[in-house]
C-alpha cells in the first residue's frame, strides 16, 4: 500500500439534488480543505428530476453570500456505483435515509449510511429542511445546519485519520 494519505469520500444526498445536497457538498468541501482533510465530496438525489440542472438559483446565492460556491450539476443518486464509490453516504432527512436504507444490499453498504442527525444535535433540528417552497430564512437555515453538521464531520474524520 502506497503510504499517500486516506482519501474520506463523502457523498451527500436530498431528494431533488438542487438545493441541500449540492449545500451540503460545497459547505463541506470548504470547511474540509480548511482543516487540510483530504476529501472527495458529491451529492447527489434520490429521484432524477432536476439530472443535468444546475442548483437552484436561490441556493447559489445564499450559499455565495456566505463564502460558498455551488457548482455541482444535479443527478440521481446511482445504486449500482454509489455504494461502493462512498465510505460515508449524508441523506439530509428521514425520508431520503430511508429510501438509501432500502437500496442497500448488503451490511456493508447499509453502514456506509449516516444520519445527519448526529452532526446536528443540539440545533433543535433532527434532519435539513427542505427550503424548496419556502421563503429566505429557509435557505439561510440550509447553510447554518450545514455548517454544524460540516465542522462535526470534519472534526469525525480528523479523529478517524489519526486513529489510523
Amino acid at each position: 500500500m502506497h503510504n499517500h494519505k486516506k482519501i474520506f469520500r463523502i457523498l451527500f444526498v436530498c431528494l431533488g439534488n438542487i438545493c441541500r445536497s449540492p449545500a451540503a457538498e460545497a459547505i463541506f468541501k470548504s470547511f474540509a480543505e480548511k482543516e487540510g482533510l483530504p476529501v472527495f465530496v458529491d451529492s447527489a438525489g434520490t429521484s432524477g428530476w432536476h439530472e443535468g440542472e444546475k442548483a437552484d438559483s436561490r441556493m447559489r446565492a445564499h450559499a455565495r453570500k456566505h463564502g460558498y460556491e455551488i457548482t455541482s450539476i444535479s443527478r440521481p443518486f446511482r445504486r449500482s456505483s454509489d455504494f461502493d464509490q462512498f465510505d460515508i453516504i449524508v441523506p439530509m432527512d428521514d425520508s431520503n435515509f430511508y429510501d438509501l436504507k432500502e437500496q442497500a444490499k448488503t451490511i456493508e453498504e447499509s453502514e456506509k449510511i449516516v444520519h445527519i442527525s448526529d452532526f446536528i444535535a443540539g440545533s433543535g433540528y433532527s434532519y435539513i429542511p427542505d427550503p424548496y417552497y419556502g421563503g429566505e430564512e429557509g435557505f439561510l437555515l440550509v447553510i447554518k445546519l450545514l455548517e454544524k453538521a460540516s465542522a462535526r464531520l470534519v472534526a469525525d474524520l480528523r479523529n478517524r485519520m489519526n486513529e489510523n
